[in-house]
């Protein structure tokens, strides 16, 4: 009977400790998801302003078309490109900011080729748009910034232990943070 009781209020405590354990990590299972899609929210915005951009861009610079289709083409890759919030994996994150690299690559290579026409970059409605793109830049810099953080304290929680056996056993998986692109780390070449 003793034996009976220790083990009973064994479980009781592992269940009230696990229960806990459990809670916190679909909170913040959440808050990640959350986060996810202010990421999402930023990425759109940015896709959204770009076919304003490229018409803009193609009614003053004609001889921009390679480059205007590249915009546009990268665009169409990025936004098809999308990640089920509960599949937040290294390799899924990895390969939605590759396109929306690419995506960034492009448009950067288009804002360089414009420098060729005076009139357009003092055309008011580019300069507009172009400080929303570089609005959104930021914002998604900080939206990206602030799902690292949520992602790094829910696997933080899964991994810390006991949460890790409540996490194994209801199927919490580590989640993937974004990374600095391939080559940030080295400072850019300037020469005069």
């Amino acid at each position: 009977m003793k034996r009976l009781l220790i083990v009973f209020v064994g479980l009781l405590a592992t269940l009230s400790f696990s229960s806990c354990g459990y809670n916190t990590m679909v909170s913040q299972d959440e808050n990640v998801k959350g986060k996810w899609a202010q990421v999402e929210n930023a990425y759109q915005r940015r896709a959204d302003l770009i076919p304003n951009l490229v018409n803009t861009v193609k009614g003053a610079a004609e001889h921009e078309k390679g480059t205007l289709e590249a915009v546009v083409e990268a665009r169409a890759k990025a936004t098809s490109v999308t990640v089920d919030p509960s599949n937040l994996s290294e390799e899924a994150i990895a390969n939605y900011q590759q396109t929306q690299d690419a995506l960034s690559q492009s448009i950067g290579r288009l804002l360089v080729s414009v420098e060729a026409y005076p009139d357009l970059k003092a055309n008011s409605n580019f300069q507009e748009l172009q400080a929303q793109l570089e609005g959104t830049e930021n914002r998604i810099s900080v939206e990206r910034r602030a799902y690292n953080e949520a992602v790094q304290e829910y696997n933080t929680t899964v991994r810390s232990f006991p949460n890790n056996i409540m996490a194994g056993i209801f199927g919490f998986k580590q989640k993937g943070t974004f990374k600095a692109a391939e080559g940030a780390d080295k400072a850019p070449t300037v020469s005069f």
